[in-house]
Parts: structure tokens; sequence; C-alpha cells
């Protein structure tokens, strides 16, 4: 059994991105612990979880069937409910880290953060298992090495894409206005790009905007290189999952 950190902003994560890897994870043998700023257990963004304010949108943007039904099996749990704290984290004896995303504005902390950052050179360092999804790519790009290089810097990597985040955004704009937008100057594929060592070395995946399931793993998109596995989107959480567990197999 190997033990898994997963931090959440203390609110607005993506439901699926975090619930997935835990149900996942979990169920495969592996402990799984949550840390929060404040060890308080985090709140996912409401509107992926209930739809409201997407109207007919919300079956297509918010979060599945499979991804609500993990949701709520993942908020009821001993670990979701008794989280420890960042700084507690970076203290802390894992195996391997896993960033799920979140795009509405409240997760900015939690992207920005310094010891999450710290943390994940350190598990870069250390070659454990680092999986990381859509927005949760940033806290990767946005970790230093000591030459002050990003921790992703010549590796091959995928993150939220242009694509899905900028649909999301012009499907909503006219009553939403940026939500879909964490940051609006840049999007998180382009500040991605920017920090890699080569542009070939982001991959968009293909065209298909199909969710995976436990199903049909082979609808998800991943990159993997190495100990380290990246996903672009909610869409992709059961195939990143899998391969997530799969490294610490190998392990």
């Amino acid at each position: 059994m190997s033990s898994v950190l997963i931090p959440l902003p203390a609110l607005g994560f993506d439901p699926t991105e975090a619930a997935i890897p835990w149900k996942v994870l979990s169920e495969r043998g592996h402990e799984v612990t949550f840390a929060t700023p404040d060890r308080k257990p985090a709140s996912a963004d409401p509107i992926m979880v209930t739809g409201k304010g997407l109207g007919l949108l919300k079956y297509v943007l918010r979060a599945d069937a499979n991804g609500l039904a993990a949701h709520a099996e993942m908020i009821a749990s001993d670990a979701f409910q008794n989280p420890i704290t960042y700084e507690e984290a970076a203290r802390g004896a894992f195996d391997a880290l896993v960033l799920p995303g979140g795009h509405d504005k409240c997760v900015k902390p939690y992207l920005e953060s310094q010891t999450l950052q710290q943390i994940a050179t350190d598990f870069m360092a250390s070659n454990k298992p680092v999986g990381a999804i859509c927005h949760g790519v940033l806290v990767l790009a946005r970790a230093q090495t000591a030459n002050g290089r990003s921790v992703i810097h010549g590796r091959k990597v995928t993150s939220l894409i242009n694509r899905l985040e900028m649909t999301g955004y012009h499907l909503t704009r006219l009553w939403m206005g940026d939500y879909y937008r964490t940051y609006p100057e840049i999007t998180t594929e382009d500040e991605v790009r920017t920090v890699l060592a080569s542009n070939a070395d982001f991959d968009t995946g293909p065209g298909s905007t199909s969710r995976d399931s436990m199903q049909a793993p082979q609808h998800g998109f991943v990159v993997r290189d190495g100990n380290l596995v990246t996903a672009r989107w909610p869409g992709d959480a059961h195939t990143w999952a899998l391969q997530i567990d799969e490294i610490l197999g190998e392990q």
C-alpha cells in the first residue's frame, strides 16, 4: 500500500478531478491523505456539482454521473473530513502526489501556493509519482528547481487545453462573464507552454470530447513521462487515476 497526498483548495476544486483519483486509488488499497490551507474540509466548485447557472449546458459542462457519485462518496469519507494543512503535508512522508484542478477564481491561492510548489519540487526531485490534471498542472509549471527552471522543463506534458478552456468561456460568457477564465490574461495551456523546453513537449491530445469511465478508459487521454502523468480535463480523470495506480504498482 502506498501513501498518496491530494492537496485541495479551500473552495473551488473540480469534483471529478479530486474524487475519481481518490476513489480509484482508495479502492486499490492506497492510503489517501487530503491537505487544505486550514485543516478544514475543502468545498468543490458548486457550479460543477449542481450545474446551477449553466442552463441546459449543465448536462454537458458540470460533473457527470460518475464524477458526482464519486464526489458524494469522497466528501463522506474520514480522509476527506480530516485533512492536514499544506505545511503539515510538506513535513510528511508520502509516496505520490496528486494535483486536481478547478477553474473558478477561488482556486488561485491553491495554484499560487509556494508551499505546494515546494512540495511539487521535492516530489519531482525525488522522482516520486506525480499526477496533475487540468489547472493542477499550473502548480508544477510554477514549481522551480534550484536553477530557476520549472520542474516540468524538459518533460512532456498536457494540461487544460485552449480549445476546452475557450469553448467553456465562449458558451457561457454572455451570462457568466469570465467564470471559465481563471486567469483572463493567459490560458492554462499557454502558461504551461512558456516553461517547457520545447513547444513540442506539450500534447493537446485527440479532438474528441467524450468522457472516460471505468468501463471505457480508452476515451481518456494522458501524457506519461516517467513517473509524471498529466491530463487535460475531467473527461480524462479515470484514465489518469488508473495510470497513477499503475505507476505506484511499478514502484
